[in-house]
């Protein structure tokens, strides 16, 4: 069994601390799945600056080598959190998958290249309409609309009130993304319009079942991780070992208590994965 070093929190639950033994006794049947803003990437008012903590692809790339697989599962495309994670050509991270538009695009360090499926044409149909809603809805003022390819997201971080803000547009738009064949995926200041069917835990427990995994550990910050925390919940129901990470956050206390371990945002799940890759190392 790897060895636990000092660094290595102990995790609060029970079945946290058997997913990590379960990942310490048997790294390389592992699968990691790391969730991008604010658990690899800090929150930042303009999501276009987003970038990876500069400790998050250094411990991603010691610790890749050592398990089944990597996988980063975002809302984002997956060839701009490829871009703004710094995750191509990277030494150690040739096996690096990333699932964009919860698993809707798949990069592959392999091949280098994004695989999509068809764009949903509601998406299309929101995009034309948001900016007059807004503006008819009084709610342009600090907000603002990020367009994400096969989804559309409103800030409300720049509002005068960010929290009434986002308050206020999550039942309008609720409303607009039914009316469109979409959902609504409320987030840390943010209300995505999207395709139903999928979302983070579906796309986890389509790549556990791909990769044939033994224990997985997952780390995330926001409401839209919690579709995978109840992916492995239901994996450890079913017999497979699984840690859940919070990237620590007062804004989401929701996935703090669902976590078996919480380690303060992006700066201390780069530390933990560094941990990992150290454990492993020793085993």
């Amino acid at each position: 069994m790897g060895t636990q070093p000092e660094s290595l929190p102990r995790p609060a639950t029970p079945a946290g601390r058997e997913g990590l033994a379960a990942f310490l006794a048997r790294p390389g049947r592992a699968v990691v799945a790391l969730d991008f803003d604010g658990t690899l990437a800090d929150i930042v008012d303009d999501p276009e600056q987003a970038r990876a903590h500069p400790g998050a692809v250094p411990a991603i790339a010691a610790l890749a080598p050592r398990v089944a697989s990597v996988v980063v599962i975002t809302g984002r495309p997956a060839g701009v959190a490829v871009r703004y994670g710094g995750f191509a050509g990277v030494p150690g991270l040739e096996h690096l998958v990333v699932l964009g538009h919860y698993g809707a695009e798949r990069w592959d360090a392999v091949t280098g290249t994004v695989r999509a499926a068809p764009e949903h044409p509601g998406v299309a149909a929101v995009r034309a309409e948001l900016p007059g809603f807004l503006d008819r809805a009084g709610a342009w003022r600090g907000t603002w609309i990020e367009e994400k390819g096969r989804a559309v997201a409103v800030h409300t971080r720049r509002a005068e009130d960010p929290q009434a803000a986002f308050d206020a547009l999550r039942d309008p738009l609720a409303d607009l993304a039914t009316r469109h064949g979409l959902v609504l995926e409320p987030g840390r200041m943010v209300l995505e319009l999207r395709p139903p069917g999928v979302d983070k835990g579906v796309a986890l427990t389509e790549y556990v079942r791909e990769t044939g995994a033994e224990t997985v550990v997952y780390a995330g910050d926001d409401l839209g991780d919690l579709p995978a925390f109840a992916a492995v919940e239901k994996l450890r129901s079913d017999g497979v070992p699984g840690l859940l990470v919070c990237s620590g956050s007062d804004e989401v206390a929701e996935v703090a208590q669902r976590a078996d371990l919480q380690v303060p945002g992006p700066a201390g799940v780069a530390g933990f994965l560094s941990a990992l890759a150290t454990a492993t190392t020793a085993a």
